[in-house]
């Protein structure tokens, strides 16, 4: 049924665009004239399409372009987030408990967060190839489309069960989004700037997380109409379905992805308006394209490759690093309010201090825009999961407000940063062929730890205290830290089609 569904989607998805492709041969045929007759020259293959994209230079267009795609992350990481800030939520209006004598019960909140982060698992693993298969916009689309309503009626649920299981389908439209946009704003923007587009593209989304941060401090401590104030929260995050057509309207599909299909006549299309936007901006000659050597046509992609030279390292590698940062990054981001609960601090004063940590979370995609392209990746995931470890540790000892507040903007900051170079680190590491699927694989198995993460914090929590929580995010991040460092490759500017092979 719902590969029906979905195929009714794409059906009428594609059949919107006919037109466009056809009104696009002429373009084809003058953009051709223009490389014949002048410079640059080059093939109109997928390396041609790339090499046409790299020489783009950073504009206002592609970050107005980057902004827009980056509104499907405000709302994905608004319901990512939202989790921890209900929480306090939900065990004021008795739906959960903060722990439970037995670990699997499904009245302890551990159940809401592994409810949602199986269905990311589920998602991430099985509907990614949809974006491969698809087009980047046709799944960004429907994977926004499906996480908001799913939101917006787990809002009106009443029972710990009825909620886990509209978490779970929230979190299969959430587990795609984000390696959808990753795919998205790694292939549409130059070699030389990825990181800085990445890096604005988290600057945009980690903006919903004071928000919620603030409409939690807001509304959960009170309840009007008779309606309890963690569900206003959630029916803010249910607004992305509105503004889902409106960005799909406006968005090109990914040229890379196109050429990948052979549809380069709709690849130029795109890349025609991009050069003339930037054009008139800059008022510059564009520079050169560069030769490259790698060339992937005739080449249809297939999940099995991530399992072959030269990518078979890249998976095992990304795979142990995505499930143990999750255990680091979720653990702290998801539970910080229960924590300082459970250390005896009222609701409302931990949801503030909360909100003052959260409101760090766009600095720290800021200054990760600063050094995004100019330091090596695989070194800033290192330094910052170090970082992380060593705070949360000294966090985790704090019993003042200003400790906690400094403390936890330290690790805010550090989270926000690592989640902008991982995110464009592993979309960096694929060809555009298999790009979703295979990122899809490797992040997938950062939701599937953080199934049971949320449990093992909570039995942990229990009987050893916050220190004890810190000790094992401290030890995943440790991990993490020797994993790229020992086995991830160089990645900053260079062309995606020769780092990829």
């Amino acid at each position: 049924m719902v590969r029906f569904v979905f195929s009714a989607f794409i059906s009428v998805h594609l059949r919107l665009n006919l037109a466009s492709g056809f009104a696009s041969c002429y373009l084809l045929a003058a953009t051709c004239f223009r490389y014949k007759a002048g410079v640059p020259q080059v093939h109109i293959t997928s390396a041609g399409i790339a090499a046409l994209l790299d020489r783009l230079p950073p504009s206002r267009y592609l970050r107005n372009l980057v902004a827009r795609i980056s509104i499907g992350g405000f709302f994905e990481l608004y319901d990512l987030f939202m989790t921890g800030y209900i929480a306090v939520g939900f065990i004021k209006s008795g739906v959960f408990r903060t722990t439970t004598p037995e670990p699997w019960d499904i009245h302890g909140f551990a159940s809401f967060v592994g409810s949602g982060f199986a269905g990311m698992f589920l998602g991430t693993l099985v509907f990614s190839w949809f974006s491969d298969r698809y087009g980047r916009r046709a799944m960004f689309t429907l994977s926004l489309l499906w996480y908001s309503l799913a939101t917006l009626i787990m809002a009106f649920m009443h029972t710990a069960a009825m909620i886990d299981l509209w978490r779970f389908i929230c979190g299969l439209g959430i587990g795609v989004q984000l390696v959808t946009i990753s795919s998205y704003i790694t292939e549409i923007t130059p070699k030389t700037a990825r990181g800085q587009y990445i890096a604005l593209s988290q600057v945009i989304s980690y903006c919903a997380v004071p928000c919620v941060a603030a409409i939690s401090l807001l509304a959960i401590p009170h309840s009007w109409f008779g309606i309890a104030g963690w569900r206003y929260v959630a029916l803010a995050g249910g607004a992305g379905a509105l503004v889902v057509w409106f960005l799909r309207a406006r968005l090109p599909e990914s040229p890379r992805w196109l050429a990948a299909h052979g549809r380069y006549t709709e690849a130029l299309n795109v890349i025609s308006k991009l050069e003339s936007k930037v054009f008139r901006e800059t008022g510059g000659k564009l520079p050169e394209p560069e030769p490259s050597t790698a060339e992937t046509e005739g080449r249809h992609g297939a999940w099995i490759e991530i399992w072959k030279q030269p990518y078979l390292g890249r998976t095992v590698m990304l795979t142990v690093f995505n499930a143990f940062q999750a255990i680091g990054y979720y653990g702290f981001a998801a539970w910080v309010p229960v924590l300082l609960v459970n250390e005896g601090i009222d609701i409302t004063k931990s949801l503030l201090y909360v909100l003052l940590m959260a409101m760090l979370n766009p600095i720290g995609s800021i200054i990760a825009m600063r050094y995004a392209d100019t330091l090596q990746r695989k070194w800033q995931i290192v330094v910052l999961a170090l970082t992380i470890a060593a705070c949360g540790l000294v966090w985790a000892q704090q019993r003042t407000a200003a400790g906690i507040v400094l403390l936890g903007g330290v690790i805010t900051l550090a989270n926000s940063w690592f989640s902008c170079a991982l995110h464009t680190y592993q979309a960096e590491l694929y060809p555009t062929r298999i790009r979703a699927q295979a990122v899809g694989f490797v992040y997938s198995w950062s939701r599937f730890t953080s199934i049971f993460v949320g449990f093992l914090i909570a039995q942990v929590l229990h009987s050893y205290g916050t220190l004890g929580v810190f000790a094992i995010i401290a030890t995943a991040m440790l991990i993490v830290a020797i994993v790229v460092g020992a086995f991830g490759p160089k990645s900053n500017r260079i062309q995606l089609e020769v780092l990829s092979g």
